[in-house]
């Protein structure tokens, strides 16, 4: 098709996620080399979001995820992991198991992220059934914090707005602040004392477990860095003293890595950084880099064996989970990471980075910068004192003045406001030095130019 047989048949025909249907000048992509996207008017840019956070390693490895999935194909192209199994899927579990820290070490794959947050619920029910404590039947989630949108991730997930309209939620979830420091000071404001905002944290967390009544509680989830509100990082000790009070209360913790994971920060299981072993992970995005759909949950033997043990039947099983050919391209994948060191780019290039995004905060809109491994975010403010824009005036700029810009300037970024007004990047794990002093260049411009447009004057925002 032309580029405007490709519009007219999306305007009709295609349903978009997350969008307005039927929007005009749609961005339709059809090519990609490297770090960088072109679009069917020939435009090029640089895919500053890995894609929504899943092309970790760019697009020039075609070829040989091609040969890796040709292969399979020509072997063994479908076969369900229902009561039989395949070696893709089992060689890919013994590896994933082998990255993992502590004793994450069984492994149950789905298609996508949403599924993999509800098939580990489905695990830990499965788990307090198995050790005789079927009352467990709910969960402690954070605010803001987007787990799915499946009914039963949609639990999890803290934005209201997403879930009203669909009716009562499938599982008990209370939901706690998240861990915004940049917000979540005595005044609403920044956070000065970090080993007391911890506290507080902690605090809070513990009445919601006494509230539901401790022995009701099945889960705490929570991801190492929150997308929604806008990378959002954990203060120092936080994780451990989740840790401490899942054990404390007998309730199981997990880490939801289906951005966070995968080399996003550095590392296959990002919350292994903070010093203790979750009880379950959730991957999906990162780990085939988005060359074939699949997700994944890992659990540790202390989850999994009281149900192998009872010999009891684990009731939920997904068709295409761990189909051959997707375990293919993720065993590709791992072996690219090993091969191109990815993880150690990230690790490597993080500090820079980091410095590169806090020049940002001279431009007159950007109130904070946040963020960690190759997932940043800044805050959009309306002034010195950090004010928050309103409704009208978010949809001004998020939806009205910032997707236009952005695709000017040939840069792929998330305006956001699942909380506050944020523009989010997550590069390529293959990104250099140059690339990633591009992508902070023409996010200056960008911000620049948005800030005149919400008419700010030339000193808001500017302190750090």
């Amino acid at each position: 098709m032309t580029h405007d047989e490709l519009q007219q048949a999306a305007h009709d025909h295609l349903l978009l996620h997350f969008s307005k249907q039927g929007i005009d000048d749609l961005l339709v992509l059809d090519r990609g080399e490297g770090p960088y996207v072109f679009d069917t008017k020939g435009n090029q840019h640089i895919d500053a979001l890995s894609s929504l956070f899943c092309a970790q390693i760019g697009y020039s490895y075609g070829e040989e995820f091609a040969a890796a999935a040709a292969a399979q194909l020509t072997t063994l192209a479908f076969n369900t992991n229902w009561g039989t199994a395949h070696p893709a899927s089992i060689e890919l579990a013994a590896k994933l198991a082998a990255v993992a820290p502590g004793d994450l070490n069984r492994v149950f794959f789905t298609s996508g992220g949403s599924e993999s947050v509800e098939a580990a619920w489905k695990l830990v029910r499965e788990h307090f059934h198995a050790i005789g404590q079927p009352q467990r039947t709910k969960a402690i989630a954070r605010d803001i914090a987007y787990h799915g949108v499946t009914l039963g991730a949609l639990s999890f997930t803290g934005v209201e707005r997403f879930k009203v309209p669909f009716g009562k939620p499938a599982i008990d979830v209370t939901h706690v602040s998240n861990t915004n420091m940049f917000r979540g000071g005595p005044d609403g404001g920044r956070v000065t004392d970090e080993a007391a905002f911890t506290a507080q944290l902690l605090a809070e967390m513990e009445a919601a477990i006494v509230a539901a009544n401790p022995d009701e509680v099945a889960l705490i989830i929570a991801e190492p860095i929150q997308n929604a509100g806008g990378c959002l990082k954990a203060p120092a000790g936080y994780w451990k003293g989740l840790r401490a009070l899942a054990d404390r209360y007998g309730i199981l913790l997990m880490a939801d890595e289906v951005i966070a994971g995968c080399g996003r920060m550095g590392e296959w299981i990002a919350s292994g950084r903070e010093g203790i072993t979750v009880d379950l992970v959730s991957l999906a995005k990162g780990l085939t880099s988005a060359y074939a759909a699949m997700g994944a949950v890992i659990a540790t033997d202390r989850v999994i064996a009281p149900i192998a043990e009872s010999g009891a039947v684990f009731r939920h099983g997904i068709t295409f989970g761990g189909h051959p050919v997707a375990a293919a391209m993720a065993l590709k994948n791992m072996e690219i990471f090993e091969r191109d060191g990815v993880l150690e780019n990230v690790r490597a290039l993080t500090p820079y980075l980091g410095e590169k995004m806090k020049d940002l905060l001279g431009v007159p809109i950007v109130g904070d910068v946040r963020g960690d491994g190759f997932f940043w975010a800044m805050e959009l403010v309306k002034d010195d004192d950090n004010t928050r824009f309103d409704q009208s005036e978010r949809d001004k700029l998020l939806r009205g003045f910032l997707p236009g810009r952005l695709r000017e300037a040939g840069l792929i970024a998330r305006a956001d406001d699942r909380g506050d007004s944020v523009l989010q990047i997550a590069p390529p794990l293959i990104a250099d030095k140059a690339l990633l002093d591009e992508i902070v260049a023409r996010l200056g411009d960008v911000l620049t130019d948005a800030s005149a447009h919400m008419g700010l004057s030339t000193t808001a925002g500017a302190t750090a």
